[in-house]
């Protein structure tokens, strides 16, 4: 994996009501604060240089989320890589999890961003202002529109516990 070019995650994923749901973060900052379709993502991030994509994607879920990720009795389902429509490459793992978003940590990653675009004024906002589970079906309407082939992967492989 490229730095820049690239990113890995972890989705958690568990067995609803109304059947499979997933652990999405809605992308932080002004640009998408209104917007609900496709500014859904997978937690991830870019990897250190030399870091193996899987840690990449243990680390990112700790540092946007606050928190570890939880343990699963369940092996992780490598859910391979899809190439966003930037040209960016995601490759991600599905881990069967329970995690409770309101008891998410308050130490989470940030970015800093030009705002409004050529201003020359700086922000500072949160990679992921929200966090909340999903049922598959809705996560396909609201997840960056690549990633939608990662739920579909998802669908496919998911083991019951």
């Amino acid at each position: 994996m490229t730095a820049g070019r690239s990113s890995a995650g972890l989705l958690l994923y568990r067995h609803g009501a109304d059947g499979l749901e997933v652990l999405l973060g809605h992308m932080g900052g002004p640009f998408w604060a209104r917007k609900e379709a496709g500014a859904w993502t997978v937690p991830k991030g870019e990897p250190l240089d030399g870091e193996d994509p899987r840690a990449t994607a243990l680390r990112e879920f700790t540092e946007e989320l606050g928190v570890p990720p939880p343990t699963s009795p369940l092996e992780d389902v490598d859910l391979g890589t899809v190439t966003q429509r930037a040209g960016k490459t995601v490759r991600a793992w599905a881990r069967f999890a329970d995690l409770d978003p309101e008891r998410l940590g308050p130490a989470r990653s940030t970015v800093e961003l030009e705002w409004p675009p050529r201003s020359g004024r700086r922000v500072t906002v949160p990679e992921l202002d929200r966090v909340r589970w999903w049922p598959l079906a809705q996560a396909r309407d609201v997840v960056v529109a690549a990633q939608a082939e990662l739920l579909d992967r998802l669908a496919a492989a998911a083991p019951r516990a």
